[in-house]
Parts: C-alpha cells; structure tokens; sequence
C-alpha cells in the first residue's frame, strides 16, 4: 500500500473551506437543552468480572430524549481521594464488551467510563443499547451512516453525540470522579464522538481522538470507497436527488465543525495509509482545532493507526497532564 492522499507538507495546511451551518449552535445547544428536560438518572450498580485491584460498574443514564444508555465504569480499588476520568467512545459497529477489556486506564490509575453506542454492538464487540428513535427515518443504506440522513433532526448521530455528553454528565456525578478533570477518548467513530464531545462541552479537559472517523465527509466520500463512508456514496447513487440534503445534513455532525469550539488540550493520531478516514479528513478537523494540540502520524499504517504504540503515547500524554 502506498500514500494515496495529499502529501504530509499539504496535509500539515489542509483547511478547506468550511461548510458550517448558520444555525450549528443554535441547533446544539436546543438538542442539549432538550436532552437535559430529563433527569440524568445516573446509575452505577457493582458487578464483579474477578478484578481483585478494579472496582467495575453497570452504567445507564439517561441520553438523548431520556432514552436510556449504557456502559461500564472502572475505577482503581485503592484510591486516595477524587480521580481524573477518562470518557471513552467506541469504533464503529463495536459495542461495550466487558469490562475485561477496558483495562488500560484503570490500570494507569485514573477512573474510566466507556459509553456502550446506541444501536451498535453486533459488528464488532457485543453491545447492549438499543436505538430507539421516535421520529422515524428515511429509508437507508444498511448500517448507521445514512440513518435519518435527509434531516439534522432525525440523524442518527444527533443521538449519538447527546449520548456522548451526557456520558461525560454521568462522569463528573460519581463520587470518585473530580469533575473538573474529564478526559475524551477514542478511535475511528470514537474519535469523532471524541471531537464533538470536546465541541459540545467546553469544560471538557483533554480529548484524544485517534485517527478520527465522522470528519469531512464529502472529501472522504470522493476518494475512498471503503466502508463505512461507502454507506453515504451509494446512498448517494441510489437516491440521486437527496445528495445536496444529505451533505447539508452531514455539515452539522462534521468533526471539521466541532474542532474550532474545542478548547481541550489534545492529543490526534493519524495513519498516513488510512483508506478508511483518509489523512486529510484527519487533517482538516485537527487544522481547525480550538485547543493546544500535537498529532502523532503513522507513515506506514493505515485505519489501525498506533493500535498498542498510541495506548503507550497516550498514556504519557496524560499522565504528563494529571499527575
């Protein structure tokens, strides 16, 4: 596999030119304040997978229309006082798991609360949320890209980036978290929640998206045709006269427009070989970043990035930050 996309001097500068919405805000904030009309409910219930150092929960809290939204905590057994949390979002398809494999930051010594994605959990890891949307949807490509696509109302993602603050609501509600330390993490669809997370809670402290999906979509529509942004193409060439609505609609959930609202210090991965989110859709949201930020590149690899190389720079990366 060689490079494919614009070489790293050009990718260093990328910025297109924006296609954000006038009403971005104004749409965010009503669709915040509308999933805070319901209470939290935030609940943490013990469950025991054998983990004699970590103390594991069952969460669900109350996401986007109140629906409810699960996930796992951890958090270190021997602890002196509040800890620093890490947030944490999951690749597409993939769902929660268990909480034997979400070790790392526990481990490190800083709580965790991974956030299972509504729908998902049946292509990769086993997930345990459903999706239950009561405005009904357009007919779609299969799988979550083109989900309610023909309006910013209806999108799938609109639920998905709720659930994803209030996950970071949860967080801060646990005793043995200090709220005024909420990292963001995670990978390919992780990484873009990553991105709106960090766009739609200003107070949110490090955000960590590594090699970052849900960015530029008409760019990565034009020069790849591997999945998932394959969803939107052939959606696309099958319902020729919705191309302009479906771009229209995608302008409100691009990790492009998100990137200048966050103020996090941050930490990117990109794979210079990514025909999955390909560089420059990396680039162009990390170009555009609010916050202080660095980008760890990956000459040789493609969507896997870093994989356990990245674990070990993000770890650093925080702890350099927190302790």
């Amino acid at each position: 596999m060689a490079n494919f996309d614009f070489p790293l001097e050009k990718l260093q500068t990328y910025k297109p030119p924006s296609n954000e919405p006038a009403d971005f805000d104004q749409f965010w904030q009503g669709t915040l304040a509308g999933a805070r009309e319901h209470p939290l409910d935030a609940k943490f219930v013990p469950v025991d997978y054998g983990l004699s150092t970590v103390e594991t929960y069952d969460v669900t809290f109350a996401g986007y229309d109140g629906q409810p939204i699960k996930g796992w905590f951890l958090v270190p057994r021997h602890r002196q006082g509040p800890l620093p949390c890490v947030v944490d979002y999951i690749g597409y398809g993939g769902g929660r798991m268990f909480p034997t494999s979400w070790l790392i930051w526990s481990g490190a010594g800083f709580a965790h609360l991974v956030m299972d994605t509504r729908g998902q959990g049946s292509a990769g890891g086993p997930g345990d949320t459903p999706d239950n949307h009561p405005h009904g949807a357009n007919p779609h490509y299969p799988g979550f890209m083109t989900l309610g696509v023909l309006s910013p109302e209806t999108y799938y993602y609109r639920r998905v980036f709720t659930d994803a603050v209030r996950a970071i609501e949860t967080a801060r509600s646990h005793e043995a978290v200090d709220a005024s330390r909420i990292a963001v993490s995670g990978g390919s669809q992780g990484g873009g929640i990553t991105l709106a997370a960090a766009g739609l809670d200003p107070t949110v402290v490090v955000a960590m998206p590594d090699v970052p999906f849900l960015c530029h979509y008409r760019r990565a529509t034009e020069i790849v045709d591997t999945m998932p942004y394959r969803e939107i193409a052939h959606y696309c060439k099958v319902h020729r006269d919705h191309e302009e609505q479906v771009f229209k609609t995608l302008a409100y959930f691009d990790g492009v427009n998100f990137a200048p609202r966050a103020r996090a210090k941050a930490l990117f991965s990109v794979g210079l070989m990514d025909t999955t989110c390909p560089p420059s859709t990396v680039y162009a949201a990390y170009n555009n970043y609010g916050g202080p930020k660095e980008i760890k590149v990956w000459p040789y690899n493609a969507h896997e990035g870093g994989e356990s190389f990245q674990i070990v720079e993000k770890v650093k990366f925080l702890t350099a930050i927190w302790r």
